[in-house]
């Protein structure tokens, strides 16, 4: 995987956030899933789902309003928790495909994610943007995430796990990572903060906040998650 990543064609497509109604997640539909098109997305705050059943049809793209975040210094590991993190290894970008296919499992919440979803992410991978964060348990893969790192961004799009607590190391070895250099212009953007996700740390910011964050996040040198 190449680092630093390699920048795409630019997206012919004007998006735009700033005109977006307060408390309206939906604030645009259309355009396509070129790697431009998905970095220019995040890069003013969006990030796609589509709109007809089960995610497939026109793509959306959403910016919440409240957004869900991890600041630096945000994440909370419970005892429960820190007594289990020596059961599990984490990698990071060593079944990114997988992960994928795991949170697109149509049993659980991933069933936005469609082939084209899967497709477009991976390229993103294969330019050395998107990474998957993994949990291992004797030599079997049981939980991870996935998503983009951009400057000062990590964008978290999906989890799952098979075995307990799983995708919850896998997010705490996300943040160890991602954090690590002590920059405070980092964040971690969850999309929404979930009850599971708000157990964890994770913060809820008007969307003004947030974009105003990001800006500055992006600023940020590119952290190289698989050293």
């Amino acid at each position: 995987m190449p680092f630093p990543p390699v920048e795409p064609d630019p997206t012919p497509w004007l998006l735009d956030a700033t005109h977006a109604d307060p408390g309206d997640d939906l604030v645009a539909a259309g355009a396509d899933l070129e790697p431009g098109t998905l970095l220019a997305a995040y890069r003013l705050g969006l990030f796609p789902m589509g709109l007809g059943p089960h995610g497939s049809g026109t793509v959306g793209w959403w910016s919440p309003d409240p957004r869900g975040v991890l600041p630096p210094g945000a994440l909370k590991v419970r005892r429960s928790l820190r007594k289990r993190l020596d059961r599990f290894e984490v990698r990071v970008d060593t079944a990114f495909e997988e992960v994928v296919e795991r949170c697109a499992d149509p049993s659980r919440d991933g069933r936005w994610i469609t082939d084209d979803v899967a497709r477009a992410y991976r390229r993103l991978h294969e330019l050395g943007w998107a990474h998957s964060v993994e949990a291992w348990e004797d030599g079997r893969l049981v939980g991870g995430l996935y998503g983009l790192s951009v400057g000062g961004l990590f964008a978290g799009e999906s989890m799952f796990h098979s075995s307990r607590d799983a995708s919850k190391v896998a997010l705490v070895g996300l943040v160890e990572r991602f954090f690590a250099d002590g920059d405070p212009r980092r964040v971690v953007d969850v999309q929404w903060a979930t009850e599971h996700l708000k157990r964890l740390g994770a913060q809820e910011w008007p969307r003004e906040r947030y974009l105003a964050t990001l800006a500055v996040a992006l600023e940020a040198p590119q952290v190289d998650l698989s050293a």
